[in-house]
């Protein structure tokens, strides 16, 4: 085994605190709002915060740790990092960030759709019908069945090149002047909105209907596994944790960082976001239900749905809707747009580390072609049935898989010992047996996700697209990214002798 890996001069967070804000930002984004409070509600409710404590304690922070550890302990981006690791896990690297390239290139359209509708909130620019307007007149969504358009969508594009170019400006700034800056300003405006948001929803005749809705427990669904492995995958989604983000982030915090004190910060703190976004968003859902009539069962929902029609459809009833929907949508443009950074960091610094670019010219190599990529597939009518496939199928068998064999190799090659004595070199809070444990724990559960949504999807299809469609875009989408992994990582790295590596 060689000695710790020759460093090279890296770009630093200023300290502890700049690291922690940029970190949170990352993990802070659109499924803390929209996918956290629907999960919490179809997985038994107050019940609920059992399973998801469990995996925020023995997944979410142990592999936070681990990646901490990777990136901190190797000085480089996934790629880099995990070659310095061992020399045959560099493809690991280059697959997670091929994961981050598919992700970037969508989230930009959310993140685009987030911005435009805050701007249409002041005049709720959207009318009577929400949901027509979102999915006809907003999107012109085509319907896949009769083949793939790329017709543009002008309402589309305009947001979603805006923000490609405001994200390229501040990576392109570097580490401490833009990612940290950024995230130092945008992350304490995100919570202070998002709390007044949430005050602002407890206030509407209702919000306790909807409150009672998200709470009550069902003990009965703690029997379920689903539920449980509802838990892990938020608190694995939510994290952004095993696809190179961490990895990343961690290889510019100094030398003598607090691994563990930060980790726990840092999870705690997206942990508590989520809670909060819960309270925010089941106030307004009862708000709806009691306006409407009907059960919050009736007006509950997740993701986009919830996002682009349901709360459109709150601020039209809401005194003050307008006010209510620059609050939402504004907070949801902030925590898309940190996670976004984040996201496009992880492919700039493999970048930059593989052929030794500046930092404005790598993030330029990237963010052209990306926005470009973004701007034909989902800037488009066919926009909507790419982002949910892609969307599917990146999550589970890219980020879930990538990590799931990862965790395979290094606990198989013994490198959880070695990473866990680098943790507790300068870390407050020592790991160990346990943390070792909770790893190799994750791992199985890790498979268990894969493989159960493998069988699920050939038997049952996905949202009852097209095979054709699915196929190529999810199924041949995440086998390519491996595919181009492999690849990249037979490539030769500049100045070769620079990069030792552990045998």
């Amino acid at each position: 085994m060689s000695s710790q890996p020759t460093q090279q001069k890296r770009a630093t967070f200023s300290g502890r605190q700049a690291f922690i804000m940029a970190a949170i930002g990352s993990a802070v984004g659109l499924g803390n709002i929209w996918r956290f409070p629907y999960a919490t509600y179809e997985n038994g409710g107050g019940a609920f915060i059992i399973p998801y404590i469990v995996a925020l304690l023995t997944a979410g922070i142990p592999l936070l740790f681990l990646d901490f550890a990777i990136g901190h302990r190797h000085r480089g981006g996934a790629p880099l990092s995990f070659r310095r690791l061992n020399k045959h896990f560099e493809t690991f690297g280059w697959w997670q960030v091929m994961v981050n390239v598919i992700i970037g290139v969508y989230y930009a359209v959310v993140l685009g759709w987030a911005a435009i509708y805050t701007y249409f909130s002041f005049a709720k620019t959207w009318g009577d019908k929400p949901a027509d307007f979102f999915i006809g007149e907003f999107l012109k969504a085509g319907d896949i069945a009769n083949g793939i358009s790329f017709e543009f969508v002008g309402m589309v594009i305009g947001p979603l090149i805006a923000v490609w170019l405001i994200s390229l400006v501040v990576l392109a700034l570097g580490v401490e002047k833009g990612i940290a800056k950024s995230s130092s300003i945008l992350m304490p405006v995100l919570v202070v909105m998002f709390l007044v948001l949430v005050v602002y929803s407890l206030t509407l005749p209702g919000a306790a209907k909807g409150l009672d809705a998200l709470f009550t427990p069902n003990w009965e669904k703690l029997a379920e596994p689903s539920v449980w492995i509802a838990a892990y995958g938020q608190i694995f989604f939510s994290l952004s944790i095993c696809f190179g983000i961490m990895i990343t982030y961690s290889s510019y915090l100094k030398k003598d960082s607090d691994l563990t004190g930060t980790g726990l910060v840092v999870g705690f703190a997206n942990s508590s976001f989520e809670v909060l976004a819960g309270i925010g968003v089941f106030a307004a859902l009862g708000f709806m239900a009691t306006a409407s009539g009907q059960e919050v069962s009736e007006v509950a929902k997740g993701g986009i749905g919830l996002a682009f029609i349901a709360f459109p459809t709150i601020i039209n009833e809401a005194p003050l809707g307008s006010a209510l929907g620059v609050l939402f949508f504004g907070s949801l443009t902030f925590a898309a747009l940190t996670s976004f950074i984040s996201v496009i960091e992880v492919i700039i610094a493999a970048i930059q580390d593989k052929l030794k670019l500046s930092r404005v010219a790598a993030t330029f190599t990237v963010g052209l072609p990306m926005m470009l990529i973004s701007t034909v597939l989902f800037g488009t009518t066919t926009g909507l049935p790419m982002l949910d496939v892609m969307d599917k199928f990146v999550n589970y068998f890219g980020i879930v898989a990538v990590a799931f064999a990862s965790l395979v190799a290094i606990v198989a090659k013994g490198k959880l010992s070695t990473l866990g004595h680098h943790i507790n070199k300068t870390s407050s809070l020592k790991v160990g047996t346990l943390w070792r444990l909770c790893v190799i724990i994750t791992t199985g559960v890790l498979a268990f996700m894969v493989f159960s949504e493998a069988i699920k999807i050939f038997n049952e299809g996905y949202e009852g697209y097209p095979s054709w469609f699915v196929n190529i875009f999810g199924w041949g989408m995440a086998g390519l990214l491996l595919v181009v992994a492999f690849i990249l990582s037979l490539l030769p790295w500049k100045n070769e002798a620079e990069f030792k590596v552990e045998e």
